[in-house]
């Protein structure tokens, strides 16, 4: 399958991101104290399937988990990195919570990610949550023709680590378009003029994934998917379907 996107078809990733993106919204109105995050996964559900879509991660089984994604969105607290199964859990003053969303709609891909506090905000949770959203500014900013995979890497990374925070080993972005996980792998990390060209028609979710106190490594919990950092620090997690196009990039999953 052809990683090059059409104009039209960009146009129907649009739509699908629209999805997503209002989804996001409406999960973090309604995340407040005491809100369980079971709760959020079916207000997730009904705005999703309301839309005319269908979720992309509920049943999602990629090779290396051996259980299904049982949720709608992902949604992890503080020290969970990514990947975070919404379960009874009820929201407390200061939790950090990260919300991931992907949605099909008429058989294209939209993926986006966003982190915010719930209630009283430390502020080194905060600048975490202002680095990462940073950092995917950047990422987005470098998708651009002629440059390649490394520079889009380098502008995430580079300054992440300068500034103290750690980027989840082995984690990225990912190509996106009739599946939610495609090619090519978009690092958070890099080398400026190494790896792919970026050219016109490329779709990619960039994500950077940033955690406090500088280390990288992470483990698994028992459900097989939810990651938490090593450290026991606190994660944030930022994300947009962004196509390449000839006049700059294009950021798909916005409302």
């Amino acid at each position: 399958m052809s990683m090059i996107k059409s104009p039209a078809e960009i146009a129907l990733m649009r739509e699908a991101g629209r999805v997503v993106a209002n989804t996001l919204a409406k999960v973090r109105e309604s995340a407040a104290v005491g809100v369980s995050l079971k709760e959020l996964d079916e207000l997730a559900a009904a705005t999703i399937a309301g839309a005319g879509a269908t979720p992309a991660f509920l049943g999602y089984t990629p090779r290396w988990a051996s259980v299904p994604f049982p949720g709608v969105i992902c949604t992890s607290v503080n020290d969970a990195v990514v990947h975070g199964i919404p379960n009874d859990y009820r929201l407390r003053d200061g939790d950090l919570l990260s919300v991931d969303c992907g949605a099909f709609l008429e058989g294209w891909c939209g993926d986006a990610a966003i982190s915010f506090i719930v209630g009283t905000a430390d502020p080194v949770d905060q600048a975490l949550i202002d680095a990462t959203d940073a950092a995917l500014a950047r990422g987005v900013e470098s998708a651009r023709t002629g440059n390649k995979m490394g520079d889009l890497g380098y502008s995430i990374g580079g300054a992440s680590r300068s500034a103290g925070y750690g980027l989840l080993a082995d984690h990225g972005g990912h190509g996106i378009g009739r599946t939610m996980h495609a090619e090519p792998h978009v690092p958070n990390d890099g080398r400026p003029g190494r790896g792919i060209k970026l050219t016109a028609g490329l779709v990619i979710a960039i994500e950077p994934m940033l955690i406090l106190g500088g280390k990288e490594d992470y483990f698994h919990d028992d459900d097989e998917w939810t990651l938490r950092s090593a450290n026991g620090r606190r994660a944030a997690h930022s994300e947009h379907t962004v196509a390449i196009t000839a006049d700059g990039p294009v950021i798909l999953t916005l409302p």
